[in-house]
């Protein structure tokens, strides 16, 4: 079969193993409930509502891939998703790298999306996937900063730190997920990238470490990160909005 026949997949990673200590103690930070659900189902949800992604791997922790197996098990999701999961790492990079080496050979292009964006919608997946498959070895989707930011000299917590820059707001983005990627580029820089302490958390960067150009498209304000409390009761305000408009 040439390459021009041969059937392109698109599949989605979502890393899954880590504790959430932001949020406190208790659950993994994935396994928290929003609307009665555990994040972690919110997001492969969100992914699996993609036509064109064929595939999610979840990346357990360690030690619990067979409970989040049965969790998965426990809720509806569409059937025309297949959905593997896998044991991850220490760190999110060694977790995102054992949901890489799961793919089978027919995928081609992958996403990585955090289990903590539980409501990025489905346009934003789409437009991710659709610049990828436009020939963008690496897609992150962003969004403009509403705040000035300042570089400082960091100090000690609590105390008053030296502002040595201010970026020109203009040129900056926030970052979101899905990220997405030419396979090949990603497993390369995963490959060369070796990244100290927690290991990376944003896989664009690694791939432009590599000198690969990496573009943005427009993310959502939907798309946020439940990383504190705070989070927590704003993605429950949009859960609720979307539940009574027949959105979700």
């Amino acid at each position: 079969m040439s390459d021009e026949s041969r059937p392109h997949r698109t599949a989605a990673v979502i890393p899954a193993a880590g504790r959430g200590v932001r949020l406190g103690p208790g659950a993994p930070k994935a396994l928290r409930t929003l609307g009665g659900i555990p994040m972690l189902i919110h997001a492969v949800r969100a992914m699996a509502r993609s036509r064109a992604v064929s595939l999610v791997v979840v990346v357990a922790p360690p030690d619990g891939a067979a409970e989040v197996r049965r969790l998965l098990d426990e809720h509806a999701l569409p059937e025309r998703t297949e959905i593997l999961v896998v044991p991850g790492g220490e760190t999110r990079q060694e977790s995102v790298r054992a949901g890489l080496e799961a793919l089978p050979a027919d995928v081609d292009a992958v996403l990585i999306h955090d289990a903590a964006r539980p409501l990025v919608p489905v346009d934003t997946v789409d437009s991710v996937v659709e610049a990828v498959r436009g020939g963008a070895p690496a897609v992150v989707p962003a969004l403009p900063l509403a705040d000035t930011v300042k570089e400082v000299e960091p100090g000690v917590p609590g105390e008053p730190e030296p502002v040595v820059a201010t970026p020109v707001r203009a040129r900056l983005r926030a970052v979101q997920t899905p990220q997405g990627f030419d396979l090949a580029t990603l497993l390369r820089a995963h490959e060369k990238i070796a990244v100290d302490g927690e290991g990376a958390t944003d896989d664009a960067g690694m791939v432009e470490q590599l000198g690969v150009t990496v573009v943005v498209v427009p993310g959502h304000e939907e798309a946020f990160k439940v990383t504190r409390p705070l989070d927590l009761v704003l993605a429950e305000a949009v859960l609720a909005r979307r539940r009574a408009t027949d959105v979700y």
